[in-house]
Order: structure tokens, then sequence, then C-alpha cells
């Protein structure tokens, strides 16, 4: 074989394996649920621009939830599914940031330090991406962060310096979720059944070979190929060249993960999951720039409750397709006028609303401009508990997709004055039946935000120790990186 000719073989393979879908994550990986046949458990954030009005949104006492402050007020028929918790912080320091750079950088990462240099920004991991690395091997796609986002507002991160941009056209959500698969419901209860009668499940040391497509026929050619050039080459270049093979390997073994996936799809089309698809029918049409999108939004606040509705419902649809089981929804804009929503005094923008209706001491803010902020918030609120009613109202076979997912709803400030103490904190859900549910959990000494995200990871079956700043916080204290009580 001439050595030319095969390294022209292996860059045309290269461009054809380039040319593969779903690069997203590149991971050994299984198909179907828990051995047990449980539906998997989802990882969602819905989060809110502005922060909170504490004093609306803080139960009274510790313990079981009775009455709901009038902003959580909304949530009512899902108390039962609900972990309000209180007195989380940030207090990662900031160098080169404004403040609502600060708030965002540290809002998902809870990073010791954050600061933007050359105009690139360096936080740390984010808790969606550290959960994406492990719960992402087992879908189409590891995770979606969708919404309002960039600018000063930049909340998930892949490592330090990488930055992970969120979509705000439904229209490229919907496509990049279904491109080229039909929805379907998994069939939890079937894939039980099969696993109780000894059927092997899908991975990637078990595919299922569906078709010769031109992927697959490229893959077996390089292959082939790189065993008779392995033995005409010098120490050196066998080297690089298993190197090479080395991504190759990996992209077969995605390929053999999707070809998996299309069996499992075929399956479970001819007898799907209990419940029921609701595709989103008001899509923008096919090019339309997100500026047209976006713009009516800050205007009308009727269009952006229907963005924002839209929105979680991709999340809802994601979840109960099992496309992905990490998705961040960033909402809201602290720009947005909000007549008709705010029915007290004169001012309706949401930015100067959130300065005028917030101090150090609350008893110190304009007391017409709080009730407003206190408007809006409620109003997100409303939104999200619609997100929450339908997901309880989605059987997956003896439960439900709240019972099988932890929603993590919060905002990333604390207050609209730039504050990064006491956040407001809502997880809705049962995640599978590991989180304790039903109560308000209080920490009066403060306690690390990063804390959370470290039980969360805990939670959802991602072993962590520590994470951000959960040991060396100002508000480190006594917790030892935990949440005592949370579960």
């Amino acid at each position: 074989m001439n050595r030319s000719r095969t390294r022209r073989h292996v860059l045309q393979g290269s461009g054809a394996l380039l040319a593969l879908p779903f690069f997203e994550s590149l991971f050994p990986t299984r198909v179907s649920g828990a051995v047990d046949g449980r539906p998997p458990v989802r990882f969602g954030i819905f989060t809110v621009t502005g922060g909170t009005v504490i004093e609306s949104w803080k139960p009274v006492a510790a313990g079981p939830l009775a009455i709901l402050p009038s902003i959580l007020r909304p949530l009512d028929f899902a108390k039962q599914d609900l972990t309000v918790i209180s007195g989380l912080c940030h207090g990662g320091r900031s160098d080169n940031v404004n403040a609502h750079e600060h708030c965002s950088l540290t809002h998902l990462t809870g990073a010791a330090f954050v600061k933007k240099e050359g105009g690139k920004l360096y936080a740390d991991i984010s808790v969606d991406q550290a959960a994406a690395q492990t719960l992402g091997r087992d879908t189409l796609l590891p995770s979606l962060e969708i919404g309002l986002n960039g600018g000063e507002k930049n909340y998930s991160f892949r490592s330090r310096d990488a930055v992970v941009p969120y979509e705000g056209n439904p229209r490229l959500i919907f496509d990049r979720m279904f491109r080229g698969r039909t929805p379907v419901v998994p069939n939890w209860t079937r894939r039980a059944s099969a696993a109780a009668h000894g059927e092997q499940g899908i991975s990637a040391a078990n595919p299922v070979r569906v078709s010769d497509s031109l992927d697959r026929s490229v893959l077996d050619l390089v292959l082939a190929q790189a065993k008779d050039l392995r033995r005409s080459l010098g120490r050196h270049d066998r080297h690089k060249l298993e190197t090479y093979l080395t991504s190759v390997r990996a992209v077969e073994t995605r390929l053999a993960f999707l070809e998996s996936r299309q069996q499992e799809a075929l399956s479970d089309l001819a007898s799907p999951g209990p419940s029921k698809l609701s595709l989103p029918k008001e899509l923008p049409k096919q090019g339309t720039p997100l500026w047209e999108i976006t713009r009516p939004l800050d205007q009308d606040p009727s269009c952006h409750a229907e963005y924002i509705r839209l929105m979680a419902d991709m999340m809802v649809l994601a979840f109960q397709t099992d496309t992905t089981r990490v998705m961040t929804v960033a909402v809201g804009s602290d720009e947005s006028l909000f007549p008709g929503v705010v029915t007290v005094g004169y001012e309706r923008h949401c930015h100067t609303l959130e300065h005028q209706g917030n101090s150090f001491r609350p008893e110190d803010a304009d007391p017409i401009s709080r009730e407003a902020c206190r408007q809006i918030h409620a109003w997100y609120t409303q939104l999200f508990a619609e997100t929450v009613r339908k997901m309880k109202d989605l059987d997956e076979g003896g439960s439900s997709l709240l019972d099988n997912t932890v929603l993590l709803f919060t905002s990333y400030m604390a207050d609209g004055g730039h504050g990064r103490e006491d956040y407001p904190v809502v997880l809705a859900g049962k995640a599978g039946g590991a989180l304790r549910s039903g109560h308000h959990l209080a920490f009066e000494s403060k306690a690390p935000m990063a804390n959370l995200y470290v039980e969360l990871l805990n939670l959802l079956g991602v072993p962590t120790k520590g994470f951000g700043d959960s040991h060396t916080s100002q508000f480190a204290g006594q917790f030892d990186g935990r949440l005592p009580g949370l579960v």
C-alpha cells in the first residue's frame, strides 16, 4: 500500500467523520434507564433575573411547608413536591467585572474567583455542565442551554474559560432536538420487562447495528487501512497513528450509541410510554433572526410570557422524550417593561424598579417600587408553576415526570440591588424519590450556594466532595461543604 495514498484515504475518512451528527459527547454510554426500569432522574434549572423580594419569598418558619408566601403562592398545588431553601449565599471575589457580571459568573459555578481579562470571562465549571458530564452519557444531547443569556449574563461554563452559549430561538432549539428523528415517549415499563427477561441492555459494549451507513462504512475502511499501514510505520509514526485511531474509536463508540438509540426509538414508536406528547405549534419560521423574536419581549408582557412558556415547554419535551437529562432555561430580562403586571406607582421598567425597590435593609427601600418587584417575581413564579403542573401531570408509568426530576428555581442575583446573600431557592420534584420535599430548610447563619450544588450532584449520582467555593467561601463555616437536612 502506497503511504501517500493511505494518508490521503485517512484524510478523506477524517472529513467524513467530522460530518457525523451529534458530536456533543464521545463517551461510552448506555441507553436504557436503571436496571429496575425506573425512569431516569432529570436535572433542570429555571433561572430568572432580578433576584426576589425576600420577605415575600421566604416562609416564616423552617420545617413543613404551611402557608406559602405571596411570591411562591402559585406553587401551592405542588407544595408537597417543593423544598424551599433560604440563607444560601455566594462569596466569590471578582476582578474587572461589573456587579451584574459578578453575580452571573458565580451564579451556577459557585466560583471562588471570577474575572474578565482581555474581554474573556473566567469562572469555573457550572453545576449543569458538571451534571452533564455524567448524565449526558446516556442521551443524544448531553445538555441543553436555552433562553435569554449573554452580554452581562453568562451562567454556564464547561471549564474555567469555556462559556456555554445559550440558544434563544425556539425553532433552532426544536430542530436541534429532533432533526432527523421522530419525537417519541420512551416506554420505561417495556424496557424494564425486557431487562427482567434477560435481554441485554443497549450499550457501547452491546450495540445494535441498525444500518450500513456511509459513516459506518468510512469507519470500517479507516480501521482496516490502519491495520495495513501500522506494519510499515516507524515507532514514532505508529504512536501518531494510535493517537488518531483513538479519536476514530471514540467516533465509532458514538456511532454505535446513535444506532442503538435508533433501535430503541423504533421499539418505543411501536409501544410508546403512557404520556402524550404535546409538540409546539407556534414556532418561528425557518431563518427568522433572533432579534425579531426577542424584540417584542421587553415591551409586551403577554409576548414575554408566551416566550417563557414556549422555552419551558421545550424543557418538558426534552425530558419527556429523554433527549437530554440536563437543561438550563434562562428567562426574563432586567430591561423589560411590565405594564399590566405592575399595578402600583408609575414606573414599569424592571431595572429601575430593582434599584429603587432594594436597599441594604428592606425597610430603607422605596415601598412602592418594592411592591412592584414583588408583583414581577410573582408573575415569574406563575409561569414556573405552569411548568411544574405540566410535569406533575405527565405519567411515566406509576410516577410523574416531576417525581423523576429535580428543578432548581432561582435567580442570578439575590435581589435587584446586586445582592449575593440569601438567594431565592426552590427545588421542585423528588429526584426519583431521593429528595425529601414539602419543607423549608433555613440556614440562619448563611451557607455557600456551592454546597447546594454539591448536594445536587451527589443526588444525581455524580460523586462530588467539593464544588466551587464550597469549602473556601467566607460562608463555609461549620457546613463542611454540605447542606444538612436536605436529603
